[in-house]
């Protein structure tokens, strides 16, 4: 893989992203392109983006880079061809996709957007492609990136949508592995950040958006929010819309600017009241559901939905009704990409989706559930699902919220706790650089003491094995919003963390 300076040029000036470079050298090759100085090599097209620092492009100089790009000009990299421009993340997202030879065009790509959902979905698309594919999908979800069939090529995932370089990398990986067909999670952030500039999707799915990643170092506003996710169906050859999704009509009117009417499907329960009257394309409604499992019934309403084959019973062995939602946009988007019935129906039995409601039992304590809930619509879901289900005496929840990014969802924390909870233990989730205890004391101003006993414990461990300990046998505790994630990050620092469900199984061990 290798670029040359004229392509580098031609591309950049073809989207109106070039200021200048200097100088011209028309003979100029890169067998590399970096954005990370440690790991610069030889003949490297370094990017100058994000939190850049000057001594990050010497470092980058000294280790073999030949050029830069940047939207500056910087003293530090006299020496080298200096490519300058408007908008860095936009050209890094084009010229890395040039660079790993637009591997995107050799898969069949179907991606998810929306508040809660992306990760449970994402997971019920991979396994049916798995089984329709015969194990040629690759999968870039917020818990795992797996890019081929080998141990070496499944690894945890930064982001829930890596920057562009990497996003591009991954994918020429997946196809030099003979992977046929990709299924990713993209999220507002990756649109707001140009991440994924210029790619483009067999299938986009918008599950549902509600308030959520609003504050200082994410969107500015709701709007802002809305206009990211819905450029995911605007770059979509065809649109997937969950039609019980709040704003609706903006979302449906966005699909509209760039896709027929023809190739936008609606699904949504049966009898479910929409905002505004479209008609459906596809309905689904429950048949039975336990703690385990639950069956629904699929059906095509349109003459176009028909066409997919997709009529019939499923079964979740992922609970909650919420899921059946996912699992009919997987169902539909499976179908488009040749997966037959049955394929999705032996598929969707034997789907895991690692930190979603994992569950650990003990003998005369209460049972442990772990989920990666992590706003209000999914511990509200959550919670209120686990009462039901479990005829619970007391609901115990362990819940912190991250620092430095979603900072509306600690409202929506307060609000769920006082809504499903009686006794609610505040501790850490990733508090960046902010303290945990005033994120907690955040959360807790907006939860109704009348209802909710507050603990503030902010050892996380220590409030996971409090909360198993004050539990009864008819209790349930739940441990929301880090599911399996074995980091807390930390003032910058990704600091290892033994997981909520092994400290549980070690507590229960304990006791």
């Amino acid at each position: 893989m290798s670029l040359d300076i004229t392509q580098v040029v031609t591309l950049l000036d073809e989207h109106h992203l070039l200021k200048v470079v200097t100088p011209a050298d028309t003979h100029q090759k890169f067998q590399h392109v970096d954005y990370n100085s440690k790991t610069v090599k030889t003949d490297t097209l370094f990017f100058c983006k994000g939190n850049f620092k000057p001594a990050y492009l010497t470092a980058a100089k000294k280790a073999g880079a030949t050029a830069y790009v940047s939207e500056e000009t910087y003293d530090e990299g006299e020496g080298l061809t200096s490519i300058i421009v408007t908008n860095i993340q936009k050209a890094m997202s084009l010229l890395g996709a040039a660079f790993y030879g637009y591997p995107q065009n050799d898969l069949f790509v179907i991606a998810f957007t929306g508040t809660k959902g992306k990760t449970t979905s994402a997971y019920f698309t991979y396994g049916i492609e798995k089984k329709h594919t015969h194990d040629r999908v690759a999968l870039f979800s917020t818990i795992d990136r797996i890019v081929g069939n080998a141990p070496k090529d499944r690894f945890k995932s930064d982001l829930t949508t890596p920057e562009s370089l990497d996003l591009f990398h991954d994918m020429r990986q997946a196809v030099d592995n003979g992977m046929t067909h990709l299924v990713m999670e993209v999220s507002s952030q990756a649109y707001k950040k140009n991440r994924v500039y210029g790619l483009k999707y067999n299938v986009g799915i918008f599950l549902n958006i509600s308030p959520d990643h609003i504050g200082e170092n994410e969107h500015p506003t709701f709007a802002d929010y809305l206009h990211c996710k819905e450029q995911l169906l605007v770059n979509s050859d065809i649109c997937i819309i969950n039609a019980e999704t709040k704003h609706l009509a903006d979302i449906y009117y966005a699909a509209k600017t760039t896709t027929q009417p023809e190739n936008i499907y609606l699904y949504a329960r049966e009898g479910a009241t929409l905002e505004m009257p479209l008609k459906l394309d596809v309905s689904f409604k429950n048949t039975n559901e336990t703690l385990h499992q639950s069956v629904f019934q699929v059906t095509a309403v349109s003459e176009k939905a028909k066409q997919l084959a997709i009529d019939g019973s499923y079964e979740l062995h992922v609970p909650g009704d919420f899921n059946e939602s996912n699992a009919t946009s997987s169902i539909i988007a499976g179908a488009l990409s040749g997966a037959s019935y049955e394929a999705a129906k032996a598929a969707l039995t034997d789907v895991h989706v690692p930190g979603r409601m994992e569950m650990v039992t003990s003998e005369n304590h209460g049972t442990i559930y772990i989920d990666y809930a992590h706003n209000y619509g999914s511990l509200k879901a959550l919670l209120s699902f686990l009462r039901v289900q479990t005829g619970a005496g007391r609901v115990i929840v362990v819940i912190g919220s991250t620092g430095n990014k979603g900072v509306s969802r600690r409202e929506g924390f307060g609000k769920a706790l006082s809504e499903e909870a009686d006794v609610a233990i505040l501790t850490t989730d990733d508090p960046a650089y902010e303290d945990p205890k005033k994120i907690a004391e955040e959360i807790d101003q907006h939860i109704d003491h009348q209802r909710v006993k507050v603990q503030y414990i902010m050892d996380r461990k220590t409030a996971i094995e409090t909360a198993i300990k004050m539990s009864t046998k008819n209790d349930i505790v739940v441990l929301a919003g880090k599911g399996e994630d074995a980091f807390q990050k930390v003032n910058g620092v990704n600091t290892p963390y033994p997981t909520d469900i092994t400290i549980a199984k070690n507590a229960v061990e304990e006791l």
